[in-house]
């Protein structure tokens, strides 16, 4: 029988989740590794709307974070006084989630845990950031690579770049998903909707997930079937907002972070446009898988290693605007999505992944 563990997990805001992906996985993970005996700790950020000290039996330790006062910066901040904080609680292992602004305070990682860090996408590549904020990202990149006891990489992508450029060890545990038992269509009415009368995004809007290309292909095909855009508000999205403002077929909405009524918005549309072209696993295109939709992928190694032949691809504005005119049923059929769910399950479920966290916790 495998010990008992003492396990920190660093580099989220915080459970229950308020923000995102890594912070969705570890509210996944964390609990499960408790009902597996084991004692776990997750750091969590001060600016949490719930300050409980446990949660379904996982201990949560707060500290202070500035990034509400300080933007981005303060989350450097917070990573330190949270590496500081682990040091406390004598961890046998700590995962760090992601290593933007964590892996540049490697010197005072606790020397007696063994660390492991989920390494996200390639963060450097993302055009949103500078090139002097790229360079910094390739540098912590390195870091965590170089100050890891193992690597974990989300997608078979980011596993073969991981693999080429360093020597720690790496392995591949995906991201996962819960599959909803049910779709509400009365949610449509809310939006003036109907069962596959529109098209969706539901993304960040940051130029890497193509939303003005999509919205491009949209205005370039044939079809008067609305294309909706889930995202969160920014310049970006305020300068799309401007310049689109007379297209009657562009209709931009307010994000949504209520689960239920995503996938039952997901479900129903005619076709879900996945643009996102850096990173690894990303959640937003396993929900979509879940909600059954008919999704349209930007075609890269990413996107291709988790929907493989389950959707269709495309990597131009013309590219998509011809799928945009094509009949959807005869485009992505039943037994595509029946698949994508079989796939899901086998592959992309939490009990499963969890279980590769411990056993990769036992590795020395």
């Amino acid at each position: 029988m495998n010990k008992r563990l003492s396990i920190g997990i660093i580099g989220t805001r915080g459970i229950p989740n308020q923000y995102g992906g890594y912070e969705a996985a570890v509210q996944e993970l964390a609990p499960r590794l408790v009902e597996m005996g084991h004692e776990v700790v997750v750091y969590c950020s001060s600016l949490q709307k719930t300050k409980d000290s446990i949660w379904r039996g996982v201990e949560l330790v707060y500290g202070y974070d500035p990034e509400d006062r300080l933007g981005s910066f303060g989350q450097f901040i917070y990573d330190l006084l949270s590496n500081i904080a682990s040091k406390k609680h004598h961890h046998d292992v700590i995962f760090h989630m992601g290593y933007t602004s964590d892996s540049l305070w490697f010197r005072i990682w606790d020397k007696r845990a063994v660390h492991i860090t989920n390494m996200d996408g390639m963060e450097w590549m993302r055009s949103k950031y500078s090139p002097r904020v790229q360079r910094f990202l390739k540098k912590a990149e390195k870091w965590a690579a170089n100050n890891s006891r193992f690597m974990i990489a989300d997608s078979i992508g980011i596993r073969d770049y991981l693999e080429e450029n360093y020597t720690t060890p790496v392995k591949h545990i995906t991201y996962g998903v819960t599959i909803p038992a049910d779709f509400d269509e009365s949610i449509l009415k809310e939006y003036q909707l109907s069962s596959n009368k529109y098209d969706l995004i539901v993304a960040r809007i940051v130029p890497e997930n193509n939303i003005e290309v999509i919205i491009s292909a949209k205005l370039k095909s044939n079809n008067d079937i609305p294309l909706l855009v889930y995202g969160n508000r920014n310049e970006m999205l305020e300068n799309l907002q401007s310049k689109f403002s007379n297209e009657k077929r562009i209709r931009f909405m307010e994000a949504n972070y209520n689960r239920g009524s995503m996938d039952s918005i997901r479900h129903f549309s005619r076709f879900y446009i996945h643009g996102h072209s850096v990173g690894g696993t990303n959640p937003s295109l396993l929900e979509a898988m879940a909600a059954e939709s008919r999704v349209l992928a930007h075609d890269n190694v990413f996107n291709r290693g988790v929907l493989k032949e389950g959707g269709s691809y495309f990597s131009s504005t013309k590219d998509l605007a011809d799928l945009f005119n094509s009949d959807f049923e005869q485009l992505i059929s039943v037994n595509q999505i029946e698949n994508n769910l079989i796939r899901l399950r086998t592959n992309y479920n939490w009990d499963k992944i969890s279980k590769e966290y411990e056993e990769v916790s036992y590795i020395k």
